[in-house]
């Protein structure tokens, strides 16, 4: 029996408790957290990259001591394949667009599939969610346009895209903006792309009755912005630093975040047996 407790003893000391303190940590956790990269896409407008700018400055203080960077696509600098190469760990590109389409399928996979030392996640673009009708709120509100006013109706103004799924998502963002502004009719106008123009759709509310006024759907001034102005003023302005925009930037990270920890988790269970 002695020889027997001896063994058992020898053998539990060997055992190591697994708890969660193992796991991989969340936004929550105090080590360093993976970088945030805001993909913008870039603009000769030189207005477009003060206003990124000042966006992530608005997350940087909403959430202090998260490595935050910025890349674009095309056009400004720095471009997201040299913010990459300056990286090395994880990180979360979180895609300052709108919904889905070329952008956020091929090209920003793309330029992350070639990071030398970066585990990158891409997280959902930034549309639609209800932070957006927020921010449309109350930049049609800034303009003195009375939104909710009788006889109203808003000009969704958006880029476009010959992607599908990037007019469903902007189809739904109208529809969240009709609600939050009490019914009042939104109808979705395009700079390029498919679709009906802004003054197809400026058109098609005046043809009901209504008044158009248009809420300048897109992440910072440029050139389909100042265009879709130019057609239907005055115009909201773009949703740029706006509080909201920020909180749903981090709200995009920490999602991906919190997907890749459940997955962790559940191939951590696969593999561990708890004592």
């Amino acid at each position: 029996m002695t020889e027997i407790t001896t063994q058992l003893s020898t053998q539990l000391s060997r055992v190591r408790l697994h708890s969660r303190r193992t796991l991989p940590c969340g936004p929550a956790s105090t080590a360093t957290p993976p970088t945030l990269v805001a993909v913008a896409h870039g603009s000769r407008d030189p207005r477009a990259l003060e206003t990124v700018t000042a966006l992530l400055d608005r997350v940087r203080a909403m959430r202090p001591g998260l490595p935050v960077r910025l890349g674009h696509i095309e056009l400004n600098e720095p471009l997201l394949p040299d913010t990459l190469a300056g990286l090395d760990g994880d990180a979360v590109l979180v895609p300052l667009l709108l919904g889905r389409g070329y952008h956020t399928k091929s090209d920003i996979p793309a330029m992350a599939g070639v990071a030398p030392r970066v585990r990158a996640r891409i997280a959902a673009p930034l549309g639609p969610h209800s932070l957006l009708a927020e921010a449309l709120h109350d930049r049609l509100t800034e303009a003195g346009t009375r939104p909710e006013a009788p006889g109203t109706g808003i000009v969704l103004a958006a880029a476009g895209s010959r992607d599908p799924d990037s007019a469903t998502d902007t189809g739904r963002t109208a529809r969240l903006l009709s609600v939050r502004l009490g019914g009042v009719p939104v109808v979705p106008g395009y700079a390029a792309g498919a679709g009906a123009t802004v003054e197809e759709a400026a058109a098609a509310l005046r043809a009901r009755g209504l008044r158009p006024v248009l809420a300048s759907y897109f992440t910072a001034p440029g050139r389909f912005a100042t265009a879709s102005a130019a057609v239907l003023g005055p115009a909201a302005a773009p949703l740029g630093d706006h509080p909201a925009l920020a909180r749903l930037v981090l709200h995009r990270y920490d999602q991906s975040l919190r997907s890749r920890t459940a997955s962790d988790r559940e191939g951590a269970g696969a593999a561990t047996v708890a004592v």
